[in-house]
């Protein structure tokens, strides 16, 4: 495996390097463990960086961040931390241990222990394999469960019967890795999972760690294949239990997959969206709003993106309605959708068949989005207008103008604004000389 970690970026190999010289001098023994060994051996790029150290990994971790000058968390009940190498590269660091759970699904009891049996309590046996980060065997791979065999068969397997009792959120990830990677989910296996399933142990986990794994899931690459297969292996009703992944709502995640590739593929230079979020409104549409909210509420979403949810469904069907009509003015759709974050936009998109608002949507984020005019409140104040929140009046005003056409230069606008003093009363409640310039 030497060679395929000398194939990897320079930052990653100053990493693993600094790592082994790390565990040289400290008399540890460290190991890269997880995805990032299963995805080197699979050719798939993947930074997320997992260290298994037996000793005291967080005092390890300590050391590695002052070698770089990185920011550490630490998670002392876990023996765990994260190094935030740069901003693109971030390590975590675990001491081995053990992990028991007193009841199906809860969170695990922790204690120190070997390299196998903090390989014992991983998910699956593809996830189990490790590289030696020290110099005497550096770069030497290590397969304890079988995982590189199960690789090269592509299946998913679990290393004990009772791996989705004691987290039932394997479930997902069962699910998840399975598409990602093509693999099947082996039969024992699927028995373990279907006998859970049976069960309601996903009933049984606290609804963020659910969370937490649903996203991960939402954020794949062909996110509607591992959510199509998580619902024939177990359903939705963790989310809800009203929750049904109907031919209507695959209809919408459907039409939702096609408007984030549409706003990927048109608008590279905007932000990136958080696609996760786009599936998860799909996948609560045609909900009641209160049961919208209470799911966002459950599943405890960071309060800016259950804004954003419950935004969408609320105004859906009224901006819609808005730009459907005909002969709308560019200044009427950029005020409708101009507040709007670009995940609610999408969803808007996926939501209609509507030609016209399809069109004004897109000429939105084409043309209109961010459009902002030459004139500022100083202009304004220069040109005698009293101080005041009637500036914003007088400007929206002007970017109107702007947006539909009528005003296509700074000296346009400023020639708008001057017809705008001129009527003075024509425009209500905004106070237009100072009043050492009011005629007696």
């Amino acid at each position: 495996m030497e060679e395929h970690l000398k194939r990897l970026p320079q930052d990653i190999r100053d990493l693993i390097y600094a790592v082994r010289d790390i565990a040289e001098c400290s008399g540890v023994k460290a190991y890269l463990v997880g995805g990032f060994v299963r995805d080197l051996i699979l050719g798939v790029n993947n930074l997320d960086l997992d260290i298994a150290v037996e000793g005291d990994g967080i005092a390890f971790a300590r050391i590695l961040a002052r070698h770089f000058n990185s920011g550490i968390t630490c998670h002392k009940r876990f023996g765990t931390a994260a190094v935030m190498v740069k901003p693109h590269l971030k390590v975590d660091i675990a001491t081995t241990r053990k992990e028991s759970y007193p009841e199906p699904g809860s969170l695990p009891v922790v204690s120190g222990g070997s390299l196998k049996d903090d390989l014992y309590r991983r998910d699956f046996t593809i996830n189990t394999l490790v590289i030696s980060l020290n110099r005497d065997n550096f770069g030497c791979l290590m397969d304890l469960f079988g995982g590189r065999e199960d690789i090269r068969g592509k299946k998913i397997r679990v290393l004990h019967d009772r791996s989705f009792l004691d987290d039932p959120t394997r479930i997902l990830r069962a699910a998840r890795f399975e598409q990602r990677y093509d693999f099947s989910i082996e039969p024992l296996t699927l028995k373990c999972l279907d006998s859970a399933v049976k069960l309601k142990m996903l009933l049984a986990v606290e609804p963020q760690r659910l969370r937490d794994e649903l996203i991960p899931l939402l954020k794949e690459k062909e996110p509607l294949k591992a959510l199509k297969r998580l619902n024939a292996l177990a359903g939705l009703d963790f989310i809800d239990p009203g929750l049904k992944l109907t031919a209507k709502t695959l209809r919408f995640l459907e039409s939702a997959q096609e408007q984030v590739n549409w706003f990927d593929l048109n608008l590279p230079a905007r932000r990136h969206l958080d696609r996760w979020l786009v599936y998860f409104a799909g996948i609560l549409d045609g909900l009641e709003e209160p049961v919208i909210s209470n799911i966002c509420r459950r599943f405890a979403l960071r309060r800016g993106d259950e804004k954003r949810i419950r935004e969408f469904f609320h105004l859906r069907d009224k901006l819609l309605s808005r730009l459907s009509g005909r002969g709308i003015r560019a200044s009427s759709v950029f005020h409708l959708l101009e507040p709007l974050s670009y995940e609610i936009i999408v969803l808007l998109k996926a939501s209609t068949g509507n030609k016209q608002a399809l069109a004004n949507i897109e000429k939105f984020l084409h043309e209109y989005n961010g459009s902002r005019i030459v004139l500022k409140g100083n202009d304004l104040n220069g040109l005698g207008f009293v101080p005041g929140p009637h500036y914003q009046k007088i400007l929206r005003k002007v970017l109107n103008a702007r947006l539909d056409g009528k005003v296509k230069t700074a000296r346009e606008e400023l020639e708008l604004v001057k017809k705008i003093k001129k009527q003075g009363a024509a425009v209500r409640g905004i106070p237009v000389f100072r009043s050492s310039e009011r005629k007696i």
